[in-house]
């Protein structure tokens, strides 16, 4: 993370930066060590106190970190359960090790904005009543909250795009969400990839639009890419279809994302 950077975006989208950060670069350079000007935790301080929690940004980060909390610990108490992972122990593992890495980021990068964690229902009011008992009921919420992870965090980018170096870190944990969601469903015996018509028993919402062969601002998948893959593949324009379908993960809105978690948390 380069905070000096990231200052520069934030200057140029907003006149008055330079006046709501209260010193210049220089005066930061003589009272700071240099690796303390670079840290997370130093530069979430800089930014809420220029911007305050109404700051788009601190919002964006603080709803991922919700939906961390949620991952972390319904991996950790997965773990911590009597359910037989069997063969996927070790994968399990891996994952519920990469949800508490994502918190501590997150809140390493919102500092004393964070939010502190809420408490969870993971049975959702009953609608699950046994996903620490019946690993098929754990695999299905495990899907279901990877899924809905992916499409949360591409849903925040367009707010995330003034400043590069939180956008990449975000879309960082996107990719390591996604490669979750194909494992989760792998395990399931699913396809790798999201499909609206193959929901695997979660919750019909997290796939909403799923389908869709456009993509965010209209583009046309199919008339993009439609040529080459029938080329390469000598599919039909059906098969190219899916194609498109099956090659993106369709954002969702916050008010989405919060509407499938609602449930899950007390």
């Amino acid at each position: 993370m380069n905070i000096f950077n990231i200052l520069s975006d934030i200057e140029k989208i907003d006149g008055d930066a330079a006046e709501k950060f209260n010193y210049s670069r220089r005066k930061m350079l003589k009272t700071t060590s240099a690796v303390a000007a670079t840290s997370g935790l130093f530069f979430a301080g800089v930014l809420n106190k220029a911007y305050g929690q109404s700051n788009t940004i601190t919002d964006v980060l603080n709803f991922a970190l919700v939906l961390e909390y949620l991952e972390a610990e319904f991996y950790m108490k997965g773990m911590n359960s009597s359910l037989n992972f069997g063969a996927d122990r070790g994968l399990i593992n891996e994952i519920a090790k990469h949800e508490a890495q994502h918190v501590t980021f997150l809140k390493s990068a919102l500092g004393a904005s964070a939010v502190a964690k809420p408490e969870f229902d993971f049975t959702a009011k009953g609608a699950f009543p046994n996903p620490y008992t019946n690993y098929p009921v754990f695999l299905t919420l495990a899907q279901a909250f990877e899924d809905t992870g992916v499409r949360a965090y591409k849903g925040q980018a367009p707010n995330l795009a003034s400043n590069r170096d939180i956008l990449e870190a975000a879309l960082r944990i996107h990719s390591v969400e996604a490669r979750h969601a194909g494992e989760i469903r792998i395990i399931r015996s699913m396809s790798a990839y999201a499909s609206e018509m193959n929901t695997g028993g979660v919750p019909a919402a997290i796939y909403a639009r799923e389908n869709n062969t456009t993509h965010v601002a209209g583009v046309d998948i199919v008339a993009l890419s439609q040529p080459k893959l029938l080329f390469q593949n000598n599919a039909s324009q059906m098969r190219a279809m899916k194609f498109a379908q099956d090659s993106f993960d369709e954002p969702l809105t916050k008010e989405e994302v919060l509407a499938i978690a609602g449930p899950f948390i007390k």
